[in-house]
């Protein structure tokens, strides 16, 4: 694996623990690491609108450095967050703002992190220079602690001027296994590739006495990422345009970490039932594990704003050639982080405690995530805890507002009474097939709804015998969400993916 953070693989990883999880040994914490096949407590991972996401593991912890997704005016500060689990995230508030960078004063963004030597650095660009007179650039800035406060190292920008056509933008910092420091970066569709002298704050050369060396692969954008994995060299970087749908992430793989690169696939591109404008990613292997996870932004469907980006992260597999699979943007939380982000709700009052989503007693209320399935299969462990109506799963849902049936789209629930429900509502309801099934009030129960055209089935319990099966087929696609009618109910560990 590169060493991203020197300090950290010097401590290791050790002790294979029964489940096929691995605890982390340090001084002081042992950390059980997950193996999970997306953000099972759901994307996006942490609250606010976010881009460029670069992650760091520092003393058993993973550590992510996100832009500020804000007009470039105001994209004066950077943020963290770090956890030990990939579920809990705490917030660090202004690691590095402009205010500590005398050169810098706006459009600070994809800040790369790495430790060496105790010191840890982050890389950063600022000003979104456009010639060669304007002053801005990459510079780096460097702290005693990975919350900082981080403070400018070399007092000018580190690369200020365009070099092979290359905006000095978007870089990330690799050390190799045999500790020499690289930095990829550029905007403007060409990709560069310096080397660090052993300080970090200043670039050596090659051993043609160049500084600069171009290594830009085909339909390369920006947004360029390095790892290794097996002795192979993986660049990554991003295409398209950044506010719109087609931003997207392609990789090239080498036996050199200066290449050449020639692109092999795009690996990460919008879904138009789950995010758009998926782009700019960093990459993390668990600590001895062949277990790798993308972190990415992307934009939430019902978003135009180019801005408003959120985190998320997904499994990254690779196939026995060493080549990466196409990564499909999953859809699940089982709330476990104790927050129902990229959940919209319409009336009711609701919560998560227990890693559950919970909503009191309503006559109707709902809540949605931002998804437009067409054909899907869609899980979720649904308990009525009171009242006399039911509880369960909306599907191609539009329209949404409040009040018990204002919306359009399917609605498949259970009751304490032993019912089971499919329904279609418009403002009203139409009942479309019911069952009758042992439901104990307080009890949970697994429902699947699988949809596929016009054919809709309701499974409870048994996903081998649905309990409704009906063809209806006045609603095509839309978003996936929880109900409640005249009851208290909670969620969890829901899903929404290809119908099976």
């Amino acid at each position: 694996m590169p060493v991203r953070s020197t300090g950290f693989v010097a401590k290791c990883w050790a002790a294979l623990l029964s489940g096929g999880l691995l605890a982390m040994l340090s001084p002081s914490t042992a950390v059980a690491l997950p193996e999970y096949s997306t953000a099972e407590a759901g994307n996006p991972f942490v609250d606010g609108w976010y881009a460029d996401p670069d992650i760091a593991i520092y003393d058993g912890k993973y550590w992510v450095f996100p832009t500020a997704s804000k007009p470039y005016a105001e994209q004066t500060h950077l943020d963290a967050f770090s956890s030990t689990d990939l579920i809990h995230w705490t917030k660090h508030s202004n690691v590095l703002t402009t205010a500590d960078v005398t050169w810098a004063k706006y459009a600070v963004w994809a800040p790369a992190p790495v430790e060496r030597d105790g010191k840890y650095y982050l890389y950063f660009a600022a000003n979104d220079i456009q010639n060669n007179s304007q002053l801005g650039g990459i510079g780096v800035a460097v702290a005693d602690r990975p919350e900082g406060p981080y403070k400018d190292a070399v007092g000018k920008p580190l690369i200020s001027q365009f070099h092979n056509g290359a905006q000095p933008i978007d870089q990330d910092v690799f050390i190799d296994d045999d500790g020499q420091a690289y930095m990829y970066y550029g905007g403007w569709h060409h990709n560069n590739v310096v080397k660090f002298n052993p300080d970090m704050t200043s670039l050596g050369t090659f051993d043609d006495g160049s500084t600069y060396k171009e290594i830009t692969p085909e339909n390369y954008v920006e947004g360029s990422y390095m790892f290794k994995r097996n002795g192979k060299y993986y660049l990554m970087w991003s295409e398209g345009g950044w506010t719109g749908p087609d931003y997207s992430v392609s990789y090239a793989m080498s036996d050199s970490p200066t290449g050449p690169f020639q692109k092999i696939d795009k690996v990460l591109a919008q879904d138009p039932a789950v995010a758009k404008g998926s782009g700019h990613n960093s990459v993390v292997n668990v600590p001895g594990t062949d277990t790798w996870y993308i972190i990415y932004h992307r934009r939430p469907l019902s978003e135009s704003d180019g801005n408003h980006r959120q985190l998320a992260y997904d499994r990254m597999y690779f196939n026995p050639d060493g080549t990466i699979r196409r990564i499909a943007m999953q859809v699940k939380d089982n709330f476990a982080d104790g927050n129902a982000l990229g959940w919209k709700t319409y009336g009711g009052t609701w919560s998560v405690g227990g890693g559950r989503y919970r909503v009191g007693r309503d006559v109707g209320a709902k809540s949605l995530l931002d998804t437009d399935f067409a054909d899907f299969t869609y899980d979720a462990d649904v308990t009525v805890n009171s009242g006399g109506g039911d509880a369960g799963l909306t599907f191609r849902v539009t329209k949404p507002s409040v009040g018990p049936d204002s919306y359009s789209g399917y609605y498949a629930g259970i009751s304490p009474s032993g019912k089971v429900v499919l329904g279609r509502a418009n403002g009203s309801w139409t009942e479309l097939g019911a069952a009758r099934t042992p439901i104990a009030p307080g009890s949970t129960h697994r429902i699947r709804v699988t949809a596929v055209g016009s054919s809709i089935k309701v499974f409870v319990d048994d996903m081998k015998t649905p309990k409704i099966s009906v063809s209806d087929g006045t609603y095509t696609s839309g978003a996936n969400g929880v109900r409640v009618f005249n009851a208290a109910a909670s969620f969890d560990n829901v899903a929404v993916g290809a119908a099976r």
